[in-house]
């Protein structure tokens, strides 16, 4: 369930950010660059925008956000460019919307029914597609006060009912409850179907390496330069949605998975920072987590701190653990495009790089090849020179760093995780 369907790609659309100009405006950025990014948001699913607009608010209208003279304004300019659906880059009441509406004379769509819109196009797997739709309901559900004209309409009772039957409202809430209740079970279904591939992957543990960073900052141009896949790439505000994963060999000849996740937003829909738990899961799951940024765009620390405040969360939630930092590398994309020198706020574990002409991308492989050694253990160990299995072992999931034979044994010295060293001895009661 959508609040606009396909049809309405291509349509006119008017796009207005209503901006708080008060002391309540918590957030340090320009108003023109958020006018631009919902611009972004709204070209992502082909509507064509023939209005943009910036109003300026001092006090927010209970009944329409905005005052009187500016829905005048706005009345005239969508009535001239024959708009059919008006975007306020914001999160707007049921009663507001209602009411614009009927004041605007045209469809109305706050922030979260548009990225919602944008979820439901992009979702390609199981889940993301189950947990799309979930966000939907959960949104519409709040707004069924305003949804149809149909609303104040009873169904009478019938047979054993008697009585003066229910409201149209009240049966179109039900049957959100009881599709809400299908969902949830199918998600678990799908989670822990999930949950035993995470498994599978932890008894041959391959080190997790998480792509995370805001949307468009060119996690999937990254992820395709460095596995050689085809994930979809462009420049457009939410082109990945579900999480992909690739396997990449490392320099010392370890083997990584790679995992590219959705981007991050600023206001992001708090229906879909629940929704999209598996994106959440794999970056916690991560032994090292790449944060993307593009330092070419003005508000690159802003878009920082929105990626950083959702990782946050997960820790008070119990979902990532408390110093995920120390295991955080800032990879400053798009260097082709601006002098990195110019970046003030530069972290201290950083590099440079452009997923766009690979340049220093050598250096970032490297540089999680390093990163994943300081994790390692060193070890001895000799093996029987007819154990050709616990040798096989040792070269699949360890790196070796020294090997010497005799007519008996082969002794190895190798370096390996935690968990395949308790796992190898386990296995192979070697010394």
């Amino acid at each position: 369930m959508t609040n606009f369907d396909s049809t309405h790609q291509n349509a006119r659309a008017a796009v207005i950010v209503p901006w708080d100009v008060s002391n309540r405006q918590i957030s340090n950025r320009n108003s023109q660059s958020r006018l631009e990014e919902a611009i972004g948001l709204a070209s992502s699913i082909r509507l064509e925008i023939l209005h943009t607009e910036i109003i300026n608010l001092r006090s927010y209208r209970s009944a329409t956000l905005i005052g009187q003279g500016h829905i005048e304004q706005l009345r005239d300019s969508i009535q001239s460019n024959e708009i059919e659906i008006a975007i306020f880059d914001t999160r707007l009441s049921p009663i507001q919307q209602r009411n614009l509406e009927k004041a605007l004379a045209c469809k109305v769509i706050d922030r979260t029914a548009l990225i919602l819109d944008i979820f439901g196009e992009r979702a390609q797997t199981k889940e993301g597609t189950l947990q799309v739709e979930l966000a939907h309901l959960q949104y519409q559900r709040s707004r069924l006060v305003r949804s149809w004209t149909h609303l104040e309409r009873q169904r009478g009772g019938f047979g054993f009912m008697g009585g003066p039957g229910e409201t149209q409202i009240e049966a179109d809430r039900r049957l959100i409850d009881e599709r809400i209740i299908r969902l949830k079970k199918d998600l678990e279904q799908v989670r822990r179907t999930r949950g035993l591939h995470r498994k599978s992957r932890q008894k041959v543990p391959f080190p997790i390496v998480a792509l995370i960073g805001y949307t468009n900052a060119g996690k999937s141009t990254l992820f395709n330069k460095l596995t050689g896949a085809d994930v979809h790439a462009q420049d457009q505000l939410f082109a990945t949605l579900d999480p992909t994963m690739r396997k990449l060999q490392l320099p010392s000849g370890k083997t990584i998975i790679l995992s590219d996740t959705v981007g991050f937003i600023s206001d992001l829909p708090t229906e879909l920072i629940a929704a999209f738990r598996a994106t959440l899961e794999e970056t916690a799951e991560a032994d090292i987590i790449l944060h993307v940024r593009d330092i070419s765009h003005p508000e690159t620390i802003e878009q920082r701190q929105d990626v950083f405040s959702v990782l946050d969360t997960m820790v008070k939630d119990q979902i990532l653990e408390a110093d995920w930092r120390k295991n955080t590398i800032e990879v400053l994309n798009k260097i082709d495009l601006t002098d990195i020198n110019t970046i003030v706020d530069k972290p201290s574990d950083y590099i440079g790089i452009s997923a766009l002409t690979g340049e220093n991308l050598p250096a970032l492989i490297q540089m999680i090849d390093d990163r994943l050694a300081t994790f390692m253990e060193k070890v001895n160990y000799t093996i029987s020179i007819k154990d050709g299995a616990a040798l096989s072992w040792l070269y699949n999931h360890s790196e070796i760093l020294e090997r010497n034979d005799d007519e008996e044994n082969i002794t190895l010295y190798v370096r390996l995780s935690p968990v395949n060293k308790a796992r190898f001895e386990q296995i192979y009661p070697y010394e």
